[in-house]
């Protein structure tokens, strides 16, 4: 089960007033929704919410919900800001079983820059994808998906299918789809092009 428990409250209003008064009493809004139930409009205490916000493993992973003596597992979905604050402004959390099949976006990480021909050379990465969507029970979900850039030359490029997967964990999309790619940068084209000339 999961590390994060969140002890919510059922909130009585809902709609922009609700959340205002929400927030005023120094809780942060939330809805809770999925499963055979109907959405339900909570909150969370916002130095609790914010604490569990800072470990990095709220948002999408699995959690622990409890209100009063009853809890279940949730995933949080989206957790919105506040463009000025930046402090936690509303957060979505869904229904979900431990063993449940889900599909969820895992953020993508690059590493070994250094160790790439392309990128020595003066290549640039051009990255198309900052997440992958994968498919996973509830309680597999990996923290990241780790791309290997050793030995990538210019022209060369990382697809779904070349991603290190862990185990009981698939992507969810196309496996020809283009995570990232070394391209010339202009300032190689343009002493290619020179030294082209000079010759």
């Amino acid at each position: 089960m999961a590390d994060i428990i969140l002890n919510v409250e059922v909130r009585d209003r809902t709609g922009t007033g609700g959340a205002r008064d929400t927030r005023r009493a120094g809780k942060v809004p939330g809805v809770l929704y999925g499963g055979s139930k109907d959405p339900v409009a909570i909150a969370v205490k916002s130095n609790e919410f914010r604490k569990a916000l800072y470990t990095g493993k709220l948002l999408g992973h699995m959690v622990t919900l409890k209100y009063g003596d009853e809890s279940q597992p949730v995933i949080a979905k989206a957790i919105d800001m506040h463009p000025v604050t930046d402090e936690p402004w509303h957060f979505d959390l869904y229904r979900v079983d431990a063993d449940q099949q889900i599909k969820i976006e895992v953020p993508v990480h690059f590493i070994n820059q250094e160790a790439s021909p392309g990128l020595k050379r003066g290549g640039t990465l051009g990255v198309m994808l900052h997440t992958v969507l994968v498919a996973c029970h509830a309680d597999s979900i990996p923290e990241e998906l780790v791309v290997d850039l050793t030995g990538l030359e210019i022209g060369g490029a990382v697809r779904i299918s070349d991603l290190k997967l862990p185990a009981k964990v698939d992507a969810a999309m196309d496996a020809e789809i283009v995570v990232a790619s070394i391209t010339m940068s202009r300032a190689g084209v343009g002493d290619a092009a020179a030294e082209g000339g000079e010759a």
